[in-house]
């Protein structure tokens, strides 16, 4: 019996996905399911990346299980010790499981599009998560929920964010210092190498010209308005741009885009909607524990106002 050639193939496309509503576009990258491009006519509203490149600075990404940071890759759980992969001796886990993992479209409209995943259980990671981001587009906002689900059979903890780049017109290195910024936060945690050490100082949101100011703060207690959104507002040549969270998102990150590649650098500021701050897994501050079957979700939003 002679065997047929074996030409089969796994799925390479769509890498993309495409939301349109207006003159605005949104891309979302499958590698990953976070947020690629934005624009809004000739306006660049995230300061996102082209298709089929690698991004850099975890742009748009969707951070899950963990947000920012955890120390060496380190964390205890009922007792049990757990390691996750670091990459090199030193070095913290960065930014959660599924940067480069491939999602699946699971519902999609000309203007609202859901994608999924799982985590799958691992040495250092032994929870089992079902994860799916919903995307609403308008002519000018983006509504963005962020859905997780214990799909294995013990209590997971998990922390959650997602890691949009705001762009207010700057096209240079630098021209981020010339925005206008107001972050609704009275806290800020006290970071040495993007980890927490243990105290806490008070953080006054009423930034204004951000200048020559380097950014990289992770803030909470944050200022809610009587419908319980947080929002944080960003101001430049292009126009105006409002972030805001729901409850269900304690945290902020804020980063001026210090430390990234000459070209990329302080050209606009990453404003991560997150529960729970760096070193949470490790430190058990603000995690989100569910029980099997259970689910969490988040909603956030980006209003644009052109100048």
């Amino acid at each position: 019996m002679s065997i047929p050639p074996m030409t089969a193939w796994p799925t390479t496309e769509p890498a993309d996905v495409e939301l349109v509503s207006g003159d605005a576009r949104l891309a979302v990258d499958l590698r990953g399911g976070g947020l690629r491009a934005l624009t809004a006519g000739g306006w660049d509203v995230l300061d996102g990346y082209p298709a089929g490149t690698v991004p850099v600075g975890r742009r748009g990404g969707v951070l899950l299980p963990w947000p920012n940071r955890l120390r060496d890759g380190r964390w205890t759980w009922e007792g049990r010790q757990l390691q996750l992969d670091v990459a090199a001796p030193g070095k913290p886990a960065a930014h959660g499981l599924v940067t480069w993992q491939r999602w699946e479209v699971l519902a999609r409209h000309s203007d609202a599009l859901t994608v999924g995943t799982v985590v799958e259980a691992r040495p250092g990671y032994p929870f089992r998560l079902a994860a799916a981001v919903d995307t609403l587009l308008a002519p000018d906002r983006l509504t963005v929920t962020v859905r997780v689900r214990n799909a294995g059979d013990r209590p997971a903890p998990f922390g959650a964010g997602m890691h949009p780049y705001l762009s207010v017109g700057a096209t240079g290195d630098g021209g981020i210092g010339d925005a206008e910024l107001t972050v609704p936060a009275r806290t800020a945690l006290d970071l040495d190498g993007g980890l927490p050490t243990g105290t806490r100082r008070p953080f006054d949101g009423a930034v204004g010209r951000i200048g020559d100011r380097a950014l990289d703060d992770a803030v909470t207690d944050l200022e809610r308005d009587g419908d319980g959104w947080a929002r944080v507002r960003l101001r430049g040549s292009a126009g105006e741009l409002e972030l805001a969270v729901d409850r269900a998102w304690p945290w902020l990150q804020v980063y001026s885009g210090d430390t990234l590649p000459e070209g990329q650098r302080r050209r606009s500021l990453a404003v991560e909607p997150m529960t729970c701050p760096p070193n949470a897994l490790a430190d058990g501050v603000d995690l989100v524990v569910l029980d099997p079957a259970e689910t969490w979700s988040g909603t956030w939003t980006l209003t644009w106002t052109g100048a």
